[in-house]
């Protein structure tokens, strides 16, 4: 396995079907073999509908136009049951379907299931064939379809355990279509259900918990308040203590998180006690990171990180996404967490130290002695740091130990 890769960990947590943008992020990025990748892509495909998708992996892996026996007959089945779950929510769909005959429902779910009955013969037996319709549609990678009858579906359970997994069904279509801003409206939705419903088992409310800080990491990666959204929610007493039971890979993150929001730097300092807290139960280059430099003041054990922090970024689904502008292809994340670590270095350095090489410094900062005496005056002038550069000594001399960044 690809060192600090966390896909195992994270799939353990997930929806089959929200594992397969891990698998091509991997893919794209040339983490593993091919033939790993589409082994593994068949493996997860087998508990899913979408048997052309897997037939058309098993030829590429095989090099054939031949496909299993098994394929075939599963092909079959997943047909005619597609078939007879059509049939037998025909007369809710048809009815949804229709914009005038829709106006006729209310919010009073009651009032719903009577009227449905007494004027269209649509009873309990519809609504369920429609919630089974729509976790087939899911299950055939037909996200859209099952968003809108789960969606539906909602509007008339009256079993609240059917309800909550409607949801979870609906909350990963919207992450699947990239529906950002929908994503989070129903996470919201789904951690309110998780909070205040009455679980069968603490533990059992911990592992709810734990699947909703997976699924977010798609939103909060992709929102454009997300960073914000990761630190609210991932730094909640009861959230935070999901991650340090059984989660602790989340730090990653949170950490990274943190890192980049130069607005929430005020949770800096709980972030590094719950580092130092989990340090025996996980670390990877980004939590050491900030240990070397915020616990030991190990200047050179912090570069040493950063240059660790930077491959463990690009190799991460959520952390390294690409973004083609022209012929150049950036990685967002990754430059801004590069930017704000030196700054943090950066910061430290000057706090305790009163005379600064530059040349000194410079390699710390992974950065030429040019890039680093144009970055450090930069830096001079746009914060109120109290400082000044000697160009003939090559120093940066600070004039108090204060930096306000």
């Amino acid at each position: 396995m690809a060192e600090h890769d966390l896909t195992a960990l994270l799939a353990a947590q997930m929806d089959r079907h929200l594992v397969f943008p891990l698998l091509e992020f991997l893919q794209e990025r040339q983490l593993y073999s091919e033939p790993e990748i589409l082994e593994a892509k068949i493996r997860l495909l087998s508990g899913t509908n979408m048997v052309d998708y897997a037939m058309d992996i098993h030829k590429s892996l095989h090099g054939t136009d031949d496909v299993p026996e098994d394929m075939v007959r599963r092909r079959a089945e997943v047909v005619s049951r597609l078939r007879s779950l059509e049939e037998a929510a025909a007369p809710l769909v048809t009815f949804l379907q229709n914009p005038q005959l829709v106006q006729e429902l209310r919010p009073d779910k009651q009032y719903n299931i009577h009227m449905l009955q007494d004027r269209y013969q649509i009873g309990p037996d519809q609504i369920e064939a429609l919630y089974q319709y729509a976790k087939f549609q899911f299950e055939c990678g037909n996200y859209s379809g099952a968003a809108d009858y789960l969606y539906q579906y909602r509007a008339l359970c009256t079993n609240s355990e059917r309800s909550v997994s409607a949801l979870w069904g609906k909350l990963a279509a919207e992450i699947l279509m990239q529906n950002w801003d929908v994503a989070l409206e129903e996470l919201n939705r789904l951690k309110e259900i998780i909070d205040s419903k009455n679980f069968s088992s603490p533990l059992n409310q911990l592992q709810n918990r734990i699947w909703l800080m997976h699924w977010a990491l798609f939103i909060f990666f992709n929102h454009e308040n997300g960073r914000n959204g990761i630190i609210d929610l991932f730094f909640q007493d009861r959230y935070l203590n999901a991650i340090q039971t059984n989660a602790h890979h989340l730090l990653r993150y949170l950490a990274t998180a943190v890192v980049v929001n130069k607005r929430r730097r005020n949770m800096l300092k709980d972030l590094i006690k719950v580092i130092q807290q989990e340090q025996h139960s996980y670390k990877d280059p980004i939590t050491e990171f900030l240990e070397c430099l915020y616990v030991n003041y190990d200047f050179d054990g912090a570069q040493q990180k950063l240059m660790e922090c930077e491959q463990v970024i690009l190799n991460d689904p959520f952390l390294g996404k690409r973004i083609e502008e022209g012929n150049f292809v950036t990685v967002p994340l990754r430059d801004e967490f590069l930017e704000n670590a030196r700054l943090f270095i950066f910061e430290t350095y000057c706090r305790i130290h009163r005379c600064i090489d530059i040349s000194m410094l410079a390699q710390k900062l992974n950065m030429s002695y040019d890039e680093a005496e144009l970055w450090i005056m930069n830096l001079v002038r746009s914060s109120k740091l109290d400082a000044r550069i000697d160009s003939v000594s090559g120093t940066l001399i600070m004039t108090t130990n204060h930096v306000n960044a």
